[in-house]
């Protein structure tokens, strides 16, 4: 078994290592965890589970009235935005008061969501902001991954010019922060995120994509020996998990190669048209896949994700919404515009809410991969009209390995920061720090119902 990345004794009593990846034919294939993998004292006791981290972002504010629960405590009722997060009520909390560090239209929303500071670039070219929480997270979770983390995005990246008063691009199109000067690219192309999970090419580059699609060989295919000899050692609990794993790559892999034949048929101008297709919900999906497969194989524990681009002008037409997004935002507190802007931020709750259910029908030890998780969903606007800072929409949601509770709308007072929620973050991961950004102390969410 010398494609093993850690020689992998597969007998009575023995444990398979926890990191054991298959290799073969320029692919890497990382398991699933399964019960082999727990030496035999071990599986007698449930293992100390995962805790993993993802933001899940979305632009251009939220129609508040429509997202902001009326009472507090356990006993809140779901708005017209969040109903659709129903089924995952219990591990959910919601946070009502926040305000945003950095009240500086869309670029503050998005600059200072995960990284807490004050202020940022004064102009197009000066590129300046702080390590954001999910880049912290991964400088010490990603020493037990292959991948320390994750930065994805539905939208190309624009990282060149002035998008926001008179701002830097890269305040819109990222939200995570490897340093001060130093903004993760958020990638947007499925192809390009499979083969860093998966592909062993060294290199995401377009020329290494097309050699790859040249060879016309899966994964699955490239490993598909050693994976039998493997299965055929297995349990038959851990039998049915690694086959509904490969299942699920091989299903991804499928959508990615018709999604790229349809686009070179259809948009054959497209600058970098692989992987990407055209239809809004197909792309999504696959980026939604795509996370799962990277958190059910431990590949890494840290996902940032980007749902849009502030300023994103994408129409929503299958909703019946067919005004651009941010124009939309701006709605002068219209009533019925303020209605129709909800619809959007209704939908973008649904697609969440879809992502969940993929996460919660994920075994994962003792739970689900969603039992693990603790996901920061939100927006760094809130009354979008006038690029108001105040009350943020923001909620957290997950099982958060059982570091906090859910099931209520928590509201907060003297206007405490998104830095101080930041903060109760990195102490729900045990990892403390005394600051982020501009914070001032950290949030109780334990054991209160309204502050």
């Amino acid at each position: 078994m010398n494609g093993f990345v850690r020689e992998a004794t597969i007998a009575t009593g023995r444990a398979i290592p926890r990191r054991t990846v298959l290799r073969g034919f320029g692919a890497a294939l990382a398991l699933p965890y399964l019960d082999a993998m727990a030496p035999a004292f071990v599986r007698r006791r449930a293992p100390e589970p995962i805790h993993r981290f993802q933001t899940f972002y979305v632009p251009n504010g939220m129609a508040m009235p429509y997202w902001t629960p009326a009472s507090f405590g356990a006993d809140f009722e779901l708005t017209p935005i969040l109903e659709p997060l129903a089924p995952f009520r219990e591990r959910m909390l919601v946070l009502s008061g926040l305000s945003a560090n950095w009240n500086i239209a869309h670029a503050g929303a998005s600059g200072s969501f995960l990284t807490g500071i004050p202020r940022g670039g004064r102009n197009e070219l000066e590129i300046l902001a702080d390590v954001s929480i999910d880049q912290l997270l991964a400088r010490r979770m990603g020493r037990a991954t292959q991948l320390a983390s994750l930065e994805l995005s539905m939208d190309a990246p624009a990282n060149a010019g002035a998008c926001t008063a008179n701002l830097s691009c890269v305040y819109t199109h990222t939200i995570s922060w490897r340093g001060p000067t130093e903004p993760m690219p958020m990638e947007y192309n499925p192809r390009a995120v499979f083969e860093r999970l998966f592909g062993d090419s060294g290199s995401t580059g377009r020329a290494a994509r097309e050699a790859r699609l040249r060879e016309q060989a899966s994964i699955l295919d490239a490993v598909l020996d050693k994976l039998l000899g493997l299965r055929m050692d297995l349990g038959s609990g851990d039998r049915q998990l690694l086959d509904s794993y490969a299942e699920a790559i091989r299903n991804v892999e499928r959508r990615i190669q018709r999604a790229e034949e349809q686009i070179d048929l259809e948009l054959p101008e497209m600058a970098q048209p692989e992987g990407a297709p055209t239809l809004f919900e197909e792309h999504l999906e696959l980026m939604q896949d795509l996370q799962v497969l990277a958190l059910q194989a431990d590949l890494t524990r840290v996902v940032t994700f980007m749902l849009s681009k502030e300023q994103s002008a994408r129409p929503y037409p299958q909703i019946g919404v067919p005004d651009a997004h941010h124009p939309l935002s701006h709605h002068n507190n219209n009533a019925q515009l303020v209605e129709k802007m909800s619809r959007i931020n209704r939908y973008h709750a649904e697609l969440f809410t879809a992502y969940l259910e993929k996460l919660d029908a994920v075994p994962d030890g003792e739970g689900t991969l969603l039992d693990h998780m603790t996901i920061l969903y939100g927006s760094g606007i809130s009354n979008s009209t006038i690029h108001s800072g105040r009350n943020l929409p923001v909620l957290m949601l997950g099982g958060g390995a059982g570091r906090w509770k859910g099931g209520r709308h928590l509201g907060y007072e003297g206007q405490p920061t998104m830095a101080d929620l930041l903060v109760t973050l990195m102490d729900k991961f045990d990892i403390p720090v005394d600051r982020i950004g501009a914070s001032t102390g950290s949030l109780p969410i334990d054991g209160v119902s309204e502050i």
